[in-house]
């Protein structure tokens, strides 16, 4: 069981360098295979259907943010003053780590290029957040915390709150030349969402 699990490390440490260094169709499974010191590469699809899988793989073992969306069932009773702030600095966090920083570039520029990749990570890594918070909001809608409204929405609004921070450490440091640290943007974001979404919110009168 120890060489198996050293092995998958093995496979997923090698193909996070292929994939970061030559793209998503430049890194094939021989290449991998042989950065890894497999001697076939039969030995990958042992762990792993195809690159897709792999390349998921990767992407999970680095976004700590598609961890997050596995505990939906325990978060789920957790009061949005809490989860919101945990799930934007699980997001920032990643821009805190070199080979994350590495892995979220390599993103950014192929699902520019390349069709296949923005539909794969759309829909396995950015449609898991957004069907994770999506759920989450829509129990706080339920339990009351939350007034009724279209939570696919905002589920999409608060990512996008969020987006221009993480975006700004990865690839355009021009966006942080204002110097808002994370947890003022984290502070302020979370207030401003809340503050829309509050149960009162819809009691206030509308201007004349």
């Amino acid at each position: 069981m120890a060489e198996e699990t050293d092995r998958r490390t093995q496979i997923l440490d090698a193909a996070f360098e292929e994939f970061a260094g030559k793209g998503f169709r430049g890194a094939t499974m021989k290449s991998i295979a042989g950065a890894a010191k497999l001697k076939t590469p039969a030995l990958i699809y042992w762990y792993f259907e195809k690159k897709d899988d792999l390349f998921l793989a990767v992407l999970a073992e680095h976004a700590p943010i598609l961890r997050v969306t596995l505990d939906a069932e325990r978060l789920a009773g957790e009061p949005p003053e809490e989860v919101l702030p945990m799930i934007a600095r699980t997001y920032l966090g990643m821009a805190e780590q070199p080979r994350a920083q590495r892995l979220l570039r390599l993103i950014l520029t192929e699902v520019v290029r390349r069709p296949e990749v923005a539909e794969l990570i759309g829909k396995n890594a950015i449609g898991r957040v957004l069907g994770f918070l999506n759920g989450y909001l829509a129990h706080q809608v339920a339990l009351g915390r939350l007034r009724p409204h279209d939570t696919r929405s905002s589920a999409r609004a608060f990512i996008g709150m969020i987006l221009p921070q993480m975006i700004g450490k990865v690839a355009l440091p021009a966006l942080r030349s204002d110097g808002l640290t994370d947890e003022e943007h984290l502070a302020t974001s979370v207030d401003l969402f809340l503050r829309g979404l509050r149960p009162e919110a819809a009691e206030v009168p509308p201007r004349p």
